[in-house]
């Protein structure tokens, strides 16, 4: 889901339901969507589908070209190009995409596995682990 064209969709939205003077729920049953429904759409944590969308500009009176962020002579801020691909191995963009998913306290767990997983620190007058086992 690109995140910035959600949170336009929902802006637009919530500032034509508020000029118009509905409630979410007056929109929502007009659009034939839950209420709940509904208002993660306007707070930008979803995208609606498109006859969705198509009932949402009716029930609203607006464009869905506005909606959209499609005006004149300006590029839409979410139509902006990726970022180039980086030289990192693919396995390591989808680990990260994985991490960015987690929770605080799963990211700290990871945090202690990883240190734990990573190159062997030695401390002044201990040996490495390999010599320490032979």
């Amino acid at each position: 889901m690109n995140v910035s064209l959600a949170r336009h969709v929902g802006a637009v939205a919530r500032e034509a339901r508020a000029r118009a003077g509905l409630t979410q729920a007056e929109v929502a049953e007009r659009v034939e969507l839950a209420t709940e429904v509904y208002a993660r759409l306007e707070r930008g944590k979803m995208l609606p589908s498109v006859p969705s969308l198509l009932r949402l500009c009716r029930a609203l009176g607006v464009d869905a070209n506005s909606l959209l962020g499609l005006v004149a002579g300006t590029p839409p801020q979410w139509l902006a190009p990726a970022a180039p691909p980086s030289d990192e191995p693919p396995a390591l963009r989808r680990l990260l995409r994985s991490v960015r998913r987690l929770g605080v306290a799963q990211v700290n767990a990871l945090t202690l596995v990883a240190r734990f997983m990573g190159p062997a620190r030695t401390t002044r007058g201990s040996r490495e682990p390999d010599q320490a086992a032979r």
